[in-house]
């Protein structure tokens, strides 16, 4: 087996990690919806607490800038190896079971699930069974939107793989820079027409208009670094990281304080182009600098593996998706509690991570169980 064989087959612990945490970080952003202080959360999230945290709605713009293109990257860095060996067909079949079939069975079954939480959580009376789905809610699927995007970016790729691009020829270095410019360009060009946050919300595919491009870059340039070999050596001298540790609070301070000023304006805020300018670009460099170091710091110090990191990454894609209803379940259980927020954020974050990882777990013990030969083998171990 070759050097270039063994890069891509060789299981990257700190990636899988890496992707855990990542969605630890998403349970985390959308908890924080529950007790934000600003009110933007409110009338859509499943569940509305009054007691209230300044500084949660300030920790979720860092999570908001950097978690699903870190998401998109790994997803990016493992398509190649998959499809190298494999048809298209075969390989997009795969995706479809793997992205749309459980996407179809969440949208009819935790969509509903959510409406009803969110009206019983605020005391509100049931409504007509029609108005409880994605296509008959203004919200669309919510949290589910990354499972259609992602299958659709496999299917690009698919299609540009099919049209023999030699993308691998390009210098990873350019090939960030030029994410960053086309990216930059492209979110301030749809922000500025078409409004700060806004999304298209379908049937079948819902995406923030700003982010789509950014988010299908980042998937193509996971794909490059996979094609490249570029985590097959250890990590480069410590200068760069040490350095981007200094002073990536600059970038991201800066963004935090443009997506708070139109908040702290009387009487109202105009986003004029030049303001929309600076968000976008505080933006970027913010999620550069904030992915360079969860990459480098995961791949220098949690390139390991044990008992318990095994379990969590392989419950990560099951807690994506139950999560936000374990929130309600347990968000509206401590609404009726005389606790202050600063004891629910951290004890519904922790019921949250461990009753969806509970379930996951659950959930594939018994389809281990109900394989074919799987009583055979108990049998055998217990001989």
């Amino acid at each position: 087996m070759n050097a270039k064989e063994t890069s891509k087959s060789k299981r990257i612990h700190w990636m899988d990690n890496l992707r855990t945490i990542t969605i630890l970080l998403v349970v985390l952003y959308h908890v924080g919806g529950v007790y934000e202080a600003a009110g933007t959360w409110g009338w859509f999230w499943i569940v509305d607490d009054p007691a209230t945290i300044t500084w949660v709605g300030i920790v979720g713009i860092m999570f908001d800038t950097m978690v699903m293109p870190i998401m998109f990257f790994i997803a990016g860095y493992l398509v190649p190896a998959s499809l190298d060996k494999k048809t298209g067909g075969q390989f997009l079949a795969g995706k479809f079971k793997r992205l749309i079939i459980p996407w179809v069975i969440a949208v009819f079954t935790l969509i509903p699930l959510y409406k009803v939480i969110f009206l019983y959580s605020r005391g509100l009376p049931q409504e007509h069974w029609t108005t409880y789905f994605h296509i008959t809610s203004p919200n669309g699927q919510i949290w589910l939107w990354f499972l259609p995007v992602l299958f659709l970016f496999n299917l690009l790729y698919v299609a540009l793989s099919a049209l023999n691009i030699r993308m691998s020829k390009i210098s990873f270095r350019w090939a960030t820079l030029g994410v960053f410019l086309i990216g930059l360009v492209y979110s301030f060009s749809i922000g500025s027409l078409a409004g700060h946050r806004s999304w298209t919300i379908t049937p079948l595919i819902d995406f923030e208009n700003e982010r789509l491009l950014l988010y299908f870059m980042v998937f193509l340039l996971g794909a490059l670094a996979l094609r490249q070999e570029l985590f097959a050596e250890k990590p480069p001298d410590k200068r760069l990281y040490t350095i981007m540790n200094a002073v990536a609070w600059i970038p991201i301070t800066a963004h935090i304080i443009l997506r708070l000023i139109p908040f702290f304006v009387p009487g109202g805020f105009s986003e004029t182009s030049f303001f929309l300018a600076l968000w976008w670009l505080s933006f970027y460099i913010a999620l550069w600098c904030l992915m360079y170091l969860m990459i480098q710091s995961f791949r220098r110090y949690l390139d390991r593996t044990g008992r318990i990191w095994g379990e969590l990454n392989k419950n990560s894609y099951g807690v994506y998706i139950n999560h936000v209803i374990m929130i309600g379940v347990f968000g509206t259980l401590l609404l009726n509690l005389s606790l202050p927020a600063l004891v629910k954020y951290p004890l519904l974050i922790v019921l949250t991570y461990v009753a969806s990882n509970l379930l996951v777990s659950l959930y594939r013990g018994i389809r281990q169980s109900l394989r074919p030969g799987h009583s055979e083998s108990v049998q055998k171990l217990s001989v």
